[in-house]
């Protein structure tokens, strides 16, 4: 019996040694190491973590003091030396004192590894005011801002700008007309009508002003035939014009009275004789031919679609085409 208790005891203390070596061996697996554990204000402190194995470590976020004393200045990848895995971490303080760094957590195969806490003294640089003088604290000093500034401190200006250019083409771009734009849009029978009416209120013949007014008149009605019956008229002279819109007339087929022709014509003289002959109408032509300027203008009001008016120009093109074609060259001729 007394054998067999020795047996057992001995087989309990090689197993207890045997798993105090393994967890001394486990533990031996990650050590810490710093080059030192005493600086100044601002110096720096070289810490590392060394895990003896490649495989399946995890290091995890470096755990400061619980004062948040001690910064991390840069945390550098970790290293592989001779199958240990090294990292690396610089540390620095400004503040006087004592301070711990606890045990870190570091997961090797699946298991939890702690390693040992540090304490860290940080002391305070001392000055020799006898030596060193000391000098007043310098007021905030200005500095221009760049780009960068301006794009950090101002950047939701340019979310508006998309929308400040949108209201502005909105309003002020795309509403806005030219005076030519407007006048364009205006049907040419009631532009004329209201040049009219503009030049009875300028007053112009009653203010010995004759001349300009006959020309402006004439204008009128010449824009307005060239606009409305497409005849060139403003370029041309009085027969020229009074030709172009008799053949118009034949060639259109439209309804337009001699009586309008002759007070057309009539007026166009007058108005040349006013210019070039120095010719000086009474009150009562003046007025007259005034009036024939309504007349004529009703008198030569477009009422077809532009359609037909399509086709009228068609078959003038066509029958210019033609003539040119029946045309012979003088060498052919005999």
């Amino acid at each position: 019996m007394n054998k067999n208790k020795n047996i057992t005891k001995k087989i309990q203390s090689s197993v207890f040694w045997l798993l105090a070596f393994f967890t001394i061996l486990t533990q031996a697996q990650v050590t810490v190491r710093t080059d030192t554990t005493k600086i100044r204000i601002g110096e720096q402190i070289r810490l590392e973590y060394i895990v003896e194995t490649q495989e399946n470590v995890q290091f995890p976020k470096l755990v400061l003091d619980s004062l948040r004393k001690m910064e991390v200045v840069e945390s550098f990848d970790v290293d592989t030396i001779k199958n240990r895995l090294i990292k690396k971490y610089t540390l620095t303080s400004f503040d006087s004192g004592r301070y711990e760094l606890p045990q870190q957590i570091i997961n090797i195969k699946g298991k939890k590894h702690e390693t040992k806490p540090i304490i860290f003294d940080v002391s305070t640089v001392a000055v020799d005011t006898t030596k060193q003088k000391l000098f007043p604290i310098k007021a905030i000093q200005s500095q221009a801002l760049t780009i960068k500034d301006y794009a950090r401190n101002y950047w939701y200006l340019l979310l508006l700008l998309p929308i400040i250019g949108f209201i502005i083409w909105w309003f002020f771009i795309r509403k806005k007309e030219t005076e030519e734009e407007r006048v364009a849009k205006i049907p040419p029978f009631e532009m004329a009508v209201q040049q009219l009416e503009s030049l009875d209120k300028k007053l112009l013949w009653q203010n010995n002003k004759t001349k300009e007014y006959y020309s402006e008149l004439t204008d009128i009605l010449r824009t307005y035939i060239e606009k409305e019956l497409k005849v060139p008229a403003l370029e041309s002279t009085t027969s020229e014009l009074i030709n172009a819109l008799k053949s118009f007339k034949n060639e259109s087929k439209l309804d337009i009275s001699n009586k309008i022709v002759i007070k057309l014509k009539d007026l166009l003289k007058e108005a040349d004789l006013v210019k070039f002959a120095k010719s000086k109408p009474y009150a009562e032509e003046i007025q007259m031919h005034r009036k024939y300027a309504d007349v004529i203008l009703e008198g030569l009001k477009f009422e077809e679609d532009e359609v037909q008016l399509e086709e009228i120009e068609i078959k003038k093109e066509q029958t210019n085409t033609s003539e040119e074609e029946n045309v012979k060259p003088e060498e052919d001729v005999k």
